[in-house]
């Protein structure tokens, strides 16, 4: 700025920055802002703190200059001592503006607490959005605080602001103090803020500096006072597949437009939040295996199976008209039929299309879509055509094509071509699709009901996105999990692993594209297999089971290491250990045949693998392929066990990619290959496998999910809950694991039958933390009433330990029971109590007359499971059904959960009064 006589002058103002923070040894704190100031952003060249230590509190402090009128964006950073950000605070970027009035010369202190995550939930667009939408605060005209008389230099300005996400119209915020100006303590007579949006209330107050210190309440936590939230908010939710909802209107599945009426009954339930599963295309195989949701052909286009064809057009012919009603009872059956529903859809959608495709194509609301979304759909098209004209989705199969390219993908979807109506035809199915869930995402936030998607932990290895994208996968591994509850053999899921390296490289794009495009439907989501992303259970390709794998990224066990602890026969130890009195023992008599054609002898009565056999997956093709298979026939599974076993008798698996790095087969004391060792050899293997599965990664673990999670929770607004079942030993849930997803603002999840307590049987809902989602079973096993039923043993157990009943235990799961379970859920502290569809119909014996097995939706143990489990009772019907409404209605009321039309916080209309009282004494 420069005055009149020409020389320059600057008024500065002094801003000094405090805030209260713990750190641990190596630790500092540093502020990096918007302004040059503060670094620009640039952590490196941000403002570093130092720490005082002020009563029973590390307070970290800076100061700069900076010229009067100064403005900017802020945030609070943990770093080490070469400040890499070891954390950094959650939520919404601070914002610093002046008040009007300081003059140059003058000292600004910021009292600042650190942003965590958990408090930062209530900023996500699922509360802010749909649950606290509709408030006057988005209407409100905002007012500024300024100061409006001239400052003597005894008078101190206390700027005041608070962040009250989970208030709403009408609401006044007071501060109370010990001085006259905060009211001495009382609430009718405090510092009342005005509020200027986003949720935030600030005033100033003029004290003098006789009156320092005042006193006031202060910490990082608020809580209300009156009749608003005298606990913390808790909401519930019903969980169901979209496969799985039957309609009146629907082509025998589920469709995105059944979701409005699905929204309706949750709204009457008291029902904050619907769940689904991935509802992404999953067109691989052409055939039922698709119906597994979780392995999609593109992480970005929507399941065709979902679209309803009546909406397709308001001008459908009658010949179509009635195909479609034909098509609705056939299709009318009591499972999915996932072949003969898809087919009939895109045979009716592709007679429309022909009838209006140039009324669509030529449509502003479609040329809008294609273009927000070429990036993703052009090459979904291209694929979908040279899967189909190949007759296959695995594209390494596909000549010329199987390497994508920019340019070969150009001539693909260019006009002119004879295969452009078939290009056109998957775009103009996607726009539909894209509407319907529109319409109906939009129907869910207007009655303030979250809809909650899923996000699969991997993709098909013959997708769109290995195809466009082939860097970004590891295509020679796959991905898993080792043995826990759902499965004792471990799991396969078939899809390659992240090359997380590579996805680094340009800041995580496909991750934040993909979270991007999801948040366009939903305003909350479920990360699957959480733990995938502090470790992944990788295996070979040529894997067929989840056993034999390791985690990545892991500390391997070097050669030296093992060397040195006097461990040297790698071959005995990383080998398939094969006797002959093994064979003898599995196989019988039929041990020679076993041998003949699997095994070559290598010495007496030591065998190994012959080179076409020696991988799972080249077993099943022997077994099924060999000119002996005669032999076999009738005993085909057994003995493709039996082989699978004697693979798998190992103790240490050799890193592929290194051969001087090993991992401990897991359950490695279950092999004769172990028990067969010297004891002093089992003992070195027993301590190396305890610390390489529990003690030597926990550091790398913790890193690589600070590093990667953060991408997914910053893309998006969506609330994140995370699936974080995980071993079944005594580390089930790592101190760390629980740190790190507390630190995030991550809900995890827990299931009663699976208590992440190493000593329980059976969860106990009531000491479940605030940060959870609790919930009585899971799309991934039996249902309430199939678990019930299962085994006597333990249903009499959990009678006896959890309902506290001596009594002999029903044999079915009651009304009655099933209300009590339930409820305990309800009324727990878990943030979130979301029930499955099938659970909750439990309640009522008219909803209990299909065999409960059937209930059950995904079977973890069979890798070829039919996902087809549909309702046998229509939404419709379930909406005329009040007395059902009523009795889930009042378990959540009484629960004391929030439902759509309760008063509270920012549901509510006409002025109230929150005193804002943060933790701690005044």
């Amino acid at each position: 700025m420069a005055n009149l006589s020409g020389k320059k002058s600057l008024n500065t103002v002094t801003l000094v920055f405090k805030l209260p923070y713990y750190t641990q040894w190596g630790q500092s704190l540093l502020i990096t802002g918007s302004e040059p100031a503060l670094g620009s952003w640039n952590v490196k060249q941000g403002l570093s703190l130092s720490p005082v230590h002020q009563g029973n509190e590390l307070i970290w402090s800076g100061r700069v200059s900076v010229a009067t009128g100064f403005t900017c964006q802020y945030n609070y950073y943990v770093v080490d001592d070469n400040k890499n950000v070891l954390r950094s605070e959650s939520g919404e970027k601070r914002k610093l503006v002046l008040p009007e009035g300081v003059r140059d010369g003058d000292v600004v202190e910021i009292r600042d607490w650190w942003q965590d995550a958990s408090e930062a939930l209530f900023l996500r667009s699922a509360f802010k959005n749909v649950i606290f939408n509709g408030s006057e605060n988005a209407k409100r005209e905002l007012k500024t605080t300024s100061l409006n008389k001239s400052l003597e230099p005894e008078d101190i300005v206390v700027q005041f602001i608070v962040s009250c996400p989970q208030l709403g119209a009408g609401s006044t915020v007071v501060v109370t103090g010990s001085n006259p100006q905060l009211g001495r303590w009382q609430t009718q007579d405090g510092l009342k803020l005005n509020y200027v949006g986003d949720s935030i209330w600030k005033a100033n107050c003029l004290l003098r500096k006789s009156e320092f210190p005042i006193k006031y309440p202060c910490a990082n936590e608020y809580s209300l006072t009156s009749n608003l939230h005298e606990s913390p908010w808790r909401g519930a939710g019903v969980a169901v597949p979209i496969f799985s909802i039957r309609s009146n209107e629907d082509l025998g599945v589920g469709e995105f437009l059944d979701l409005k009426l699905l929204v309706d009954w949750a709204v009457n339930s008291g029902f904050h939040l619907v769940q689904l599963l991935p509802i992404n295309d999953t067109s691989v195989h052409g055939m039922w295996w698709d119906s597994y949701p979780y392995s999609s052909l593109s992480v970005f286009a929507l399941h065709p199976l979902y679209l309803r064809v009546q909406a397709l057009s308001d001008a459908i012919p009658g010949d179509i008209k009635d195909e479609i009603s034909q098509a609705k009872k056939q299709l009318d059956k009591k499972d999915v039929d996932y072949e003969a529903s898809l087919a009939s859809k895109l045979s009716i959608a592709r007679k429309i299309f022909k009838l209006e495709k140039d009324k669509v194509l030529n449509s502003s609301s479609f040329k809008q879509f294609l273009s927000e979304n070429e990036e993703w759909l052009k090459p979904y098209a291209a694929f979908c055509f040279l899967r189909d004209f190949f007759e296959t989705s695995d594209h390494s199969q596909w000549g010329r094509f199987s390497q994508f390219s920019k340019e070969k993908l150009d001539k693909l979807v260019s006009e002119g071509t004879l295969h452009h109506d078939v290009i056109c035809f998957h775009y103009y199915i996607q726009y539909h699709l894209y509407m319907q869930l529109s319409e109906a995402a939009a129907y869910a936030r207007k009655k303030k009901v979250i809809l909650k998607g899923d996000l699969p932990i991997g993709v098909d290895r013959n997708s769109v996105d290995t195809w466009v994208y082939p860097t970004l996968f590891r295509m020679n591994t796959a991905t898993g999990a080792p043995p826990d509850y759902f499965d004792k053999n471990g799991q396969n899921w078939g899809f390659p692993t992240y090359n997380w390296e590579e996805m680094s490289k340009d800041n995580y794009g496909w991750w934040r594209a993909r979270l991007t495009q999801m948040a366009k439907y939903f305003t909350a989501y479920r990360i699957d297999h959480i733990l995938g992303f502090f470790r992944i259970w990788e295996l070979p390709d040529h894997a067929a089971t989840g056993l034999v794998g390791k985690f990545r990224p892991s500390i391997a066990l070097s050669q030296e290491e093992l060397l040195s602890e006097g461990l040297w026969d790698f071959d005995r130890m990383s080998r398939p250990y094969i006797l002959q009195e093994t064979l003898e023992e599995k196989f019988g008599s039929f041990w020679t045949v076993i041998a003949a054609n699997f095994l070559n002898e290598y010495k007496k009565q030591h065998y190994e693998f012959k080179e076409d056999c020696n991988t799972e997956k080249k077993i099943i093709a022997k077994l099924k392929n060999s000119s002996e298979k005669s032999l076999w026939l009738e005993k085909e599974d057994s003995i493709r066990r039996g082989l699978f076993d004697l693979l798998q008798n190992i103790v240490l698996i050799r890193d592929p990619e290194d051969s001087t790095k090993f991992y401990p087969r897991f359950n490695q004391e279950d092999t004769s290959s172990f028990n067969d060792l010297d004891e002093h050899s089992k003992n070195i293997l027993r301590r190396l496998y305890y610390d390489y599965y529990f003690a030597r990664q926990e550091n790398l673990w913790r890193q690589n999910a600070l590093k990667t999670l953060p991408v997914l929770l910053n893309s998006s607004d969506m609330l994140a809950c995370g699936e974080d079942l995980g071993l079944i030993p005594a580390c089930v849930h790592p101190k760390y694991i629980i740190q790190v997803m507390q630190e995030l603002g991550l809900i995890g999840l827990r299931i009663q039958r699976m208590p992440s307590e190493p000593n329980l049987e059976f969860g106990i809902p009531s000491q479940y933390s605030y940060m959870t989602v609790c919930a009585p079973s899971c799309h991934d096993c039996s249902t309430l009433r199939a678990w019930w039923e299962e085994d006597g043993g333990r249903r009499s157990r959990f009678y006896q330990t959890v309902i506290g009943s001596d009594d002999e235990p029903p044999s079915r799961c009651t009304p009655e029971v099933a209300n009590f379970i339930v409820k305990q859920h309800f009324d727990a502290p878990s943030m979130w109590a979301i029930f499955p569809l099938q659970d909750l119909l439990a309640l009522k014996d008219k909803y209990t007359t299909r065999p409960a097995k059937e209930e059950t939706i995904n079977d973890p143990t069979n890798p070829k499971h039919y996902w087809r489990f549909r309702l046998h009772v229509t939404l419709d019907s379930l909406l005329d059904d009040k007395d059902i409404q009523a009795t889930i209605k009042e378990l959540v009321t009484s629960s004391g959960r929030s439902f759509p039309g309760k008063v509270d916080g920012a549901e509510e209309s006409g002025e109230k009064l929150a005193k804002v009282q943060l933790n701690g004494k005044p």
